[in-house]
């Protein structure tokens, strides 16, 4: 269940809005192969923030469910694959942060 939240800079969104929205198709297939999990599993949102002038303007949080193969290594490979991508589509700096929740504690209703 990756669910991927862009912040993104509120003075830098019209500028990138049509480059993000169009990634996110993209960005949705490599969660799915990365975690290996079916398109409806994931989430994806953008949302413009107000944020600090010495922060990334883009900041991608990353929520998912462990499980054995989510491996530290599995999942910092996946944050350096994620910034790199929002940054080319963007050029804007980006700062990614993965959590697991726990999944004896996790709600979801759908």
């Amino acid at each position: 269940m990756p669910n991927l939240k862009l912040f993104v800079d509120e003075a830098q969104y019209p500028a990138v809005q049509a480059p993000l929205a169009a990634q996110l198709p993209d960005l949705r297939a490599l969660l799915c192969a990365g975690f290996g999990v079916d398109e409806a599993a994931c989430q994806l949102a953008v949302i413009p923030v107000l944020a600090l002038a010495d922060q990334p303007a883009i900041n991608a949080e990353l929520h998912l469910l462990p499980k054995p193969d989510r491996t530290r290594a599995v999942i910092e490979t996946m944050a350096a694959r994620l910034r790199d991508r929002i940054a080319a589509a963007t050029g804007l700096p980006v700062a990614v942060r993965i959590a697991t929740l726990d999944a004896a504690t996790y709600v979801a209703l759908k």
